[in-house]
């Protein structure tokens, strides 16, 4: 009343809930604070309207005087109002006034936040939310875009740098493409590919005749190959052409190390050889062991080299010169690793020694194993040896203690690789099992349906899958997270009838198999598969 124009007649509040009720629409925009009433109006008592047209023309379209009408309800006395208004609404009505209303509490919180907390925000969605982010808005696009923040989710997949184009592409002014982001993508499609990409025909390398490809390295896109012909031999990976043969032992190669355009050889003639895989040429020959070179390990410019003379020669691969000799197995040094402070070595003997090859003193004769050491590998902190007795023994190298005995495997364990605490090892018993050298706990033994039909000859891992070759002919592919069989990357059509897999190397984008059998029915080569390759290219 003490809002209302005396002179004209007394006005109420009316809703007709009638059949011809419709959302209010009338196209022009709504008063602040009068949207969520709009069903409403004020009507004179003589006139009894019964749409929102009329209750409208009853009203001479004012804004004003729906203004006037709220302002007759103050505090509490506005929200019973409301209350009443909703009670007397129907479904229909309901609805249309949430439609009005909900557009009132969605908010773009992320554009609303300083950059730096916006970021921190995404920090915690998956890559494949970041992308359907980024096209959300521009804005939103430019974040999902950073490239510290893709840098973040490269280093949790464990993506390196190497793969990252340095320079930014700018796809607009003022808007920056992340590098990270197109390694990451580029990982993830790369990763496909292995997983369930077609797998075109392999590059096919010939050139050991029929000999054993004993030895194989793959560094960059060099790759090379060590046989018991006496020679070695550089391939480009990606023209699969040989570049050059290596030719200057009078005995077989039965191991090598690679470091970009370095390799290192040792063979059967009681020496090692040093090459430039470049031109060709053997920098330096050294002498000094009395029987054959059975292993060795290359640690930026040094090389630690084991004999069936039961002694370990470190070497100066820039001058030739040997440095020290490390005396102390009583059998042949089967297995070697060296991480630039400590020298660890596995022997025929039963025993793992650990050396410091400064002062040639053997710090710690590991003892436990009942058969031949026959692997190794070695973190600096953790030395882990496979045997022939069937165990894998996990030691402290400071201590020398026994950490854990991993038991399962049923032969010799032939080989292993060791990243972080997962350990991964073949065997002669066919399988291959993924461990916790922390715990002790075997996570996955790799069998089953699609298991291996013999000996596991080779083996690599990354941080999701893991890649093994067997004497069935076959190389396989498989989960690290799961443990369970993806599918055969390779399988010779000799497999089961003698050919076999004797050695595998792989990078980020590329397979490489030596292959060949013993009697005959299967040509020793090199096949190289490559997983980096677009639709186009395929």
């Amino acid at each position: 009343p003490g809002h209302r124009d005396r002179s004209s007649p007394p006005y109420t509040l009316k809703l007709d809930h009638g059949p011809d009720v419709r959302p209010f629409s009338s196209g022009k925009k709504h008063c602040k604070g009068s949207s969520y009433l709009s069903p409403c109006s004020l009507v004179p008592f003589q006139t009894t309207p019964t749409t929102f047209g009329d209750l409208r023309a009853a009203n001479g379209h004012s804004a004003q005087r729906r203004r006037d009408w709220l302002h007759t309800f103050q505090g509490p006395e506005r929200l019973l109002a409301l209350d009443d208004l909703i009670d007397s609404c129907e479904s229909n009505q309901v609805k249309h006034m949430m439609q009005v209303i909900e557009p009132q509490f969605q908010r773009d919180f992320i554009s609303l936040l300083p950059k730096e907390l916006a970021l921190y925000v995404l920090t915690f969605l998956e890559p494949r939310d970041l992308m359907h982010a980024a096209q959300t808005c521009s804005y939103w696009r430019i974040l999902a875009e950073d490239n510290l923040l893709w840098r973040e989710k490269c280093r949790e997949e464990g993506i390196e740098e190497s793969l990252v184009v340095q320079r930014r592409k700018t796809l607009k002014p003022g808007f920056l493409h992340s590098p990270w982001k197109s390694a990451y993508v580029q990982q993830h499609r790369i990763e496909s590919n292995w997983r369930t990409g077609d797998i075109t025909s392999p590059k096919v390398l010939k050139g050991h005749d029929d000999h054993v490809i004993t030895c194989l390295q793959f560094c960059g896109d060099l790759i090379v190959s060590g046989s018991d012909d006496n020679s070695l031999k550089v391939w480009s990976a990606l023209t699969s052409k040989c570049l050059r043969t290596l030719v200057g032992h009078t005995g077989g190669v039965w191991s090598s190390q690679m470091s970009g355009n370095i390799v290192i050889s040792g063979s059967t003639d009681r020496t090692l050889k040093v090459w430039d895989a470049e031109s060709g040429e053997c920098v330096h020959t050294l002498y000094g062991h009395t029987s054959t070179v059975r292993c060795v390990h290359l640690h930026d410019k040094q090389v630690v080299s084991g004999s069936r003379d039961a002694t370990l020669r470190l070497w100066d691969v820039d001058s030739g010169e040997c440095l020290h000799v490390l005396t102390g197995h009583v059998a042949a040094v089967r297995c070697v690793q060296y991480d630039g402070r400590r020298v660890v070595s596995g022997g025929y003997d039963f025993m793992v020694k650990v050396w410091d090859p400064e002062t040639e003193t053997c710090l710690h004769t590991l003892q436990g194993h009942t058969n031949r050491v026959y692997s190794l590998q070695f973190d600096g902190a953790y030395v882990v040896s496979g045997s022939l007795d069937t165990s894998i023994r996990v030691w402290d190298v400071v201590t020398g203690g026994c950490v854990h005995t991993l038991t399962g495997h049923q032969s010799l364990t032939s080989g292993m690789e060791l990243k972080n605490n997962i350990l991964v090892s073949g065997n002669a018993d066919s399988t291959v099992r993924v461990w916790d050298i922390r715990t002790g706990q075997c996570l996955h033994t790799l069998q089953g349906p699609h298991k291996h039909q013999s000996a596991v000859t080779c083996l690599q891992f990354s941080r999701s899958l893991v890649v093994s070759s067997s004497d069935d002919g076959t190389v396989k592919l498989w989960s690290l997270a799961t443990g369970e069989w993806i599918r055969d990357l390779v399988a010779l059509q000799s497999g089961g009838s003698g050919g076999v897999v004797w050695r595998i190397r792989a990078s980020n984008t590329r397979l490489v198999a030596a292959v060949g059998s013993r009697n005959g029915t299967e040509e020793t080569k090199l096949l190289v598969l490559d997983f980096d390759l677009t639709d186009a290219q395929k």
